[in-house]
């Protein structure tokens, strides 16, 4: 990758990653200010869903979060868009479409196949 692509993906995966922190913070506030007891419980139910869900979705931005950061630091030791597998390099479009992929598409299709086989044999 040249220097333009490597810049071009590291202010990408640099947004992406202020975008996350901006949801957590606004999340942990939202949650002080629904502290609020609701004599009706489907009312409490509803709002236990909604609090369920909204830490599910947290949950999955903080691993996004990390390999965020992965890729980061990938830029910066010089392996950005390098397969951890075939070492080969992992063409721009699915890295545009994934950014924080390890993977070039044809060794995620076989990790793909082979999770499938593992699946239903």
């Amino acid at each position: 990758m040249n220097k333009e692509q490597i810049e071009k993906f590291h202010k990408r995966l640099t947004e992406m990653l202020d975008n996350l922190e901006d949801g957590a913070v606004g999340t942990v506030s939202g949650m002080r200010d629904d502290a609020t007891a609701f004599p009706d419980p489907t009312d409490r139910a509803s709002l236990e869903s909604d609090r369920n869900l909204t830490l599910r979705i947290r949950d999955r931005e903080r691993k996004l979060r990390s390999k965020i950061e992965e890729a980061l630091e990938r830029i910066e030791d010089g392996t950005f868009g390098v397969c951890e597998v075939c070492e080969g390099p992992i063409g721009e479009k699915r890295l545009d479409a994934r950014p924080v992929t390890t993977l070039c598409i044809s060794c995620k299709s076989s990790q793909e196949d082979e999770e499938e086989r593992l699946h239903i044999g």
